[in-house]
């Protein structure tokens, strides 16, 4: 196992996500993870485990894609790639 495997994410895309560095970067911004559920009207946990790596909800990864966070960190699917 690489140093850039999710361990606590599930199978898929989202095993390489970075979810500490996804967090790090939200701090330096001042967006929380509720500002991402009140945005986008979806539950906490999906949210949550979105940028943990265990789902993979389009709608969060490209929310935080479009707000500029390294789409190196997020793992995105393929086709979302830009």
């Amino acid at each position: 196992m690489t140093m850039s495997t999710n361990m606590l994410a599930g199978m898929g895309t989202g095993r390489n996500r970075r979810p500490y560095l996804i967090k790090e970067w939200m701090f330096t911004r001042g967006l929380t993870q509720n500002d991402i559920r009140d945005r986008l009207d979806l539950s906490q946990s999906v949210v949550s485990r979105t940028i943990m790596g265990s789902a993979n909800n389009r709608r969060v990864l490209a929310y935080l894609r479009d707000e500029g966070c390294p789409v190196h960190v997020l793992a995105l699917p393929e086709d979302m790639k830009v």
